[in-house]
């Protein structure tokens, strides 16, 4: 690692305070409920309030806005299923949204709160790990830069949907290993040095970076179903990480050290602990009447023995009903784009539009919140991945494998769907690849400015261009802002924002 340890942390933490105040910046604008935050939010607000998800009331998104929280279907005892909502997402980002409610109210500053925090967290964990994959401070910040002025990112932080915890749950598992990775082949390497020679090398111990990661990747699950596919892409990689560092030493069985002295605590730490953060992810719904499908009332009348195996065989029910809606999920939608699109940030999502008559000039005024991402980024970043792909090609460099990896299992899977499925689907279910893209772009970067050895005028040369497309990152953040904040601008400054007009209106 770098020396200076103080700006490796003072560094990183000054781009992710200014990406906190772009988050908390008017968090409650628009005061409105965007979206599918009439989903989320009364979802949240619910398993606060009862422990699950109950079905609202007609209009409760405005009696919500106007400081109601009385909008519940009411239900007698004998016919709670009647009450009981269908949801077809596991409970943990409603919990952090019903926790931000919980705090400060059921309000849009309220149920937006944990998304901000948490994408504000986010980008000091990109620039962490930048820093750790790059050894360079200079670039773990320009990669926290890149992501805090990312208007996909910006966007999801300041709304309460459940990609943004997706996202930096994924993340966090990804920075864990990556630092599990360094602190395992340190070992190993003190092991070499000091020990007697063997075929398959030691025992790594019980490894807390890969058992945090694999909390934060069950924790993903436990947000969106979509998590499954890091999780055990993840899983795999730093299966291989492991099989990697055992012959970089030399040992003569690497894959058997692998298998007998590295594969039981993977199996543990990758398998076992995620199952068991997503089934603890769905406490409320053990531990409460009322939720859908519980069947609470035959379970309890049975003894304490059934009622575990009946409350078992409920949920088990429970997830395979979700599991069948999410196959066949076809409804269309103004907004749905197909996935081999939203690199190029052909169909944004409008989360919220609101136009007035006057007061902005002869057109009117327009408040708008487009889910897009930063188009000098984004497309840097295309050109990044295709750099990836030739860079790990010509030296299986791991950094470069695991960034393809990230982004190929958080895209691909999606063109499944929309072929064999024709699910609709939305540009924002990209955000979880979003910090790999950026990650694409800085090692990318790296590769410009060159090593420190490199010569002077090249490094100079590389350094500009580097510090050119920050400058315009921010520019272009600078320009679209207005149209991701719902702030009040003339339609004619609303219109000359939608860069691609066919697509993005």
């Amino acid at each position: 690692m770098p020396r200076g340890a103080l700006w490796g942390w003072l560094g990183p933490l000054l781009v992710a305070a200014f990406g906190a105040f772009l988050r908390f910046d008017r968090l409650g604008k628009p005061h409105a409920v965007m979206f599918d935050e009439t989903y989320y939010a009364k979802d949240a607000l619910s398993l606060i309030t009862f422990g699950v998800e109950k079905v609202s009331i007609k209009d409760a998104d405005k009696l919500l806005i106007n400081g109601d929280t009385s909008i519940w279907q009411q239900c007698a005892a004998t016919e709670l299923d009647r009450c009981a909502s269908y949801v077809v997402h596991p409970p943990l980002g409603k919990w952090l949204i019903g926790a931000g409610e919980l705090i400060f109210g059921a309000t849009p500053f309220g149920w937006r709160f944990f998304a901000a925090l948490l994408g504000a967290l986010s980008i000091l964990i990109l620039a962490r790990v930048a820093r750790r994959m790059t050894r360079s401070t200079l670039l773990g910040c320009l990669a926290g830069l890149l992501l805090a002025l990312d208007g996909l990112h910006f966007v999801l932080s300041r709304t309460a949907l459940l990609d943004i915890f997706l996202m930096f749950f994924v993340l966090a598992g990804f920075a864990c290993l990556v630092v599990d990775r360094d602190k395992s082949r340190s070992r190993l390497a003190g092991w070499y040095d000091t020990s007697p020679l063997s075929d398959t090398g030691p025992w790594l111990g019980l490894r807390p970076w890969r058992l945090a990661a694999g909390a934060f990747l069950g924790a993903a699950v436990a947000v969106k179903w979509s998590g499954i596919f890091f999780l055990v892409a993840f899983a795999v990689m730093s299966l291989m990480w492991d099989a990697g560092a055992r012959r970089a030493v030399g040992l003569r069985k690497p894959y058997g050290g692998v298998f007998e002295k590295d594969l039981p605590t993977w199996l543990g730490a990758m398998a076992a602990l995620p199952a068991l953060v997503y089934v603890a992810s769905w406490a409320g719904w053990f531990v409460n009447e009322g939720g859908y499908g519980r069947n609470w009332g035959q379970a309890t009348s049975a003894g304490p023995a059934y009622f575990v195996f009946d409350s078992l065989r409920s949920w088990w029910s429970y997830q395979w009903q979700v599991l069948t809606f999410h196959t066949g999920l076809e409804a269309p939608h103004n907004y749905e784009s197909e996935p081999w699109t939203w690199p190029l940030l052909l169909r944004p999502v409008a989360f919220f539009y609101e136009s007035k008559p006057s007061g902005c000039g002869p057109r009117g005024c327009s408040e708008a919140v487009l889910g897009v991402g930063t188009p000098v980024i984004w497309y840097a970043g295309a050109a990044a991945l295709v750099a990836m792909i030739a860079w790990y090609v010509a030296t299986r460099d791991w950094r470069a494998g695991a960034v393809l990896l990230a982004y190929g299992v958080g895209w691909l899977p999606w063109f499944y769907f929309a072929i064999a499925d024709n699910r609709t689907m939305f540009l924002f279910y990209m955000i979880p690849v979003v910090p790999f893209m950026i990650l694409a772009l800085v090692l990318a970067a790296g590769l410009i400015i060159g090593p420190s050895a490199a010569p002077p005028r090249r490094r100079v040369l590389g350094a500009a261009a580097v510090g050119a497309l920050a400058l315009l990152a921010l520019i272009n953040f600078w320009y679209l802002h207005p149209v991701l904040t719902a702030e009040t601008i003339a339609y004619d400054e609303w219109y000359a924002r939608m860069l691609l007009k066919g697509n993005w209106i």
